[in-house]
């Protein structure tokens, strides 16, 4: 019995050292589109595992109504996403069920052919490449957004992200990638970052040819149309105007952006397609809560300044809702007040102001926003999952919520993105701002955790989450030596923030 006992303890520790904890930032970007919303209430996943190599991958878990223990290993397909391949439950114990899991993922490396383990016969025959650049392409006609997310060394986190995220995809346009890579590279970017926030906030996601995206899960579902605020051509805005002084930044916020945003936001509310239908008069969209998905591009960071969408998330509310809020500490207490605005004006051109209030926008239930719909967003995502680039750092600087009563403003951060004790989610800066107006309203249960907006008998009031950021910047910094050369030898910039 001694050397039957001994020969398994040995057993174990060299099954042991087959196997590794991994971090829950590194499991969940291998498994962004693996799990289903269903799964998500049956059962609490308590620690994740996978082989020294990351060719299979699993967990255990806690089921939620049998309270009983279990695991699932997970490998990849035939198109390279992680697809559940194994499964043991009603354990009697974590310890139990942590034991069998590293057991069964060294059987599984010496008695499965790990390269076919986890096809499941329902791959695509083409499947969703995001950063291969076709052969006959002409580089030159490359998005410059694009060339700096596949070519620069220091983008590698956010290629990591990429690559997971590109297999899940199955988008209706046939040109989604062409695009991406060539002439509408912020649309596109915009449309998979709101997929992978969809994804992470528990949502099966299903692309769509007319609006983007179906959101579902047990007793919901929703759908959305995503937009953005992009660099006019002609016209008054076709000049971005800069903002340096207070009275230039009113200026801007009050008019320039407000009309930028009714510009995106009206010309959604008023497309029909060839039989006549506006997007919520449409099979996919009939009887649902619909979205509308804004995100301001007009203006990317430079070296010395910020992009204007790191500001100009501010003017959106008030557009959105006719009003603005003023604001005054009397005896120490903040008091605010909703103003209504009249109309919005920039240059020779004026919008009136609420949306909300314009004809047909009671089928919108509500508008979603974020700031965060960017490479940088990719890079922090892929740095914190353990995929940071050598001789590279990631800072990030921004403001965040300030949960004191009589907070006006952002409060201040700075942080390193590799930091053990750092995390992010890809959803932490998205808003959502519900329409009063709305016939189908958006329940605001079902996207809890983001910050919501409310307006309602002439006050607006708002659930904001502690976590969440209003606006950041992202430094890149590329280490060199003191001849000032890369550790690599390779020439470029040293520092680009995003």
């Amino acid at each position: 019995m001694m050397g039957a006992a001994k020969a398994k303890r040995i057993q174990r520790e060299q099954d042991n050292r087959l196997t590794k904890p991994i971090p829950l930032a590194r499991f969940d970007l291998y498994t962004l589109g693996t799990r289903k919303s269903l799964a998500r209430v049956m059962c609490r996943e308590l620690s994740w595992w996978s082989d020294t190599d990351e060719r299979v991958i699993g967990f255990v878990f806690r089921d939620t109504t049998d309270r009983d223990y279990g695991w699932q290993i997970l490998a990849r397909d035939r198109v390279g996403r992680f697809r559940s391949v194994k499964l043991e439950h009603s354990l009697r114990s974590e310890d139990y069920a942590t034991v069998g899991l590293r057991n069964a993922i060294a059987a599984t490396l010496k008695n499965d052919d790990i390269t076919k383990l986890g096809d499941q016969g329902d791959e695509p025959n083409e499947p969703v490449d995001l950063l291969r650049v076709p052969i006959d392409a002409d580089p030159t006609k490359l998005h410059p957004y694009f060339k700096e997310l596949a070519d620069s060394p220091g983008r590698a986190p956010a290629r990591a992200a990429a690559k997971e995220i590109g297999p899940w995809l199955a988008p209706s346009d046939p040109h989604f990638v062409q695009e991406f890579q060539f002439k509408q590279f912020d649309q596109r970017l915009w449309e998979l970052y709101l997929w992978a926030a969809f994804r992470e906030l528990g949502f099966d996601v299903t692309q769509l040819e007319t609006p983007d995206f179906k959101c579902f899960a047990p007793g919901i579902e929703f759908t959305v149309e995503a937009t953005t605020v992009a660099p006019s051509q002609a016209g008054p805005l076709a000049v971005h105007p800069n903002p340096q002084t207070p009275e230039e930044m009113e200026a801007f916020l009050t008019g320039c952006m407000p009309i930028k945003f009714g510009s995106a936001l009206m010309s959604k509310l008023n497309k029909k397609d060839a039989q006549g239908r506006h997007y919520w008069e449409r099979e996919e969209t009939k009887d649902k809560p619909f979205v509308l998905a804004v995100a301001d591009f007009h203006k990317r960071a430079e070296q010395d300044q910020p992009g204007s969408m790191t500001f100009s998330h501010s003017a959106l509310w008030p557009y959105l809702y006719g009003h603005r809020v003023e604001w005054e500490l009397i005896d120490g207490q903040l008091k605010t007040q909703a103003i209504k605005n009249g109309t919005h004006t920039f240059g020779m051109k004026t919008i009136p102001s609420g949306f909300f209030d314009q004809p047909g926008t009671e089928n919108v239930s509500a508008v979603l926003f974020s700031n965060a719909g960017t490479i940088a967003k990719f890079d922090r995502i892929g740095v914190v999952a353990g995929f940071g680039a050598p001789d590279h750092k990631y800072y990030r600087i921004g403001f965040k919520y300030d949960p004191a009563p009589n907070a006006v403003r952002g409060q201040p951060f700075h942080v390193d993105v590799a930091a053990p004790e750092y995390s992010e989610g890809w959803s932490d800066e998205l808003q959502i701002f519900h329409n009063p107006n709305a016939k189908i309203p958006l329940d605001h249960a079902w996207l809890s955790g983001l910050a919501q907006f409310y307006f309602k008998n002439d006050q607006e009031f708002s659930l904001v989450p502690e976590h969440h950021v209003w606006s950041s910047m992202t430094m890149l910094m590329r280490l060199v030596t003191e001849q000032g050369d890369d550790k690599r030898g390779d020439p470029g910039e040293r520092t680009i923030i995003s």
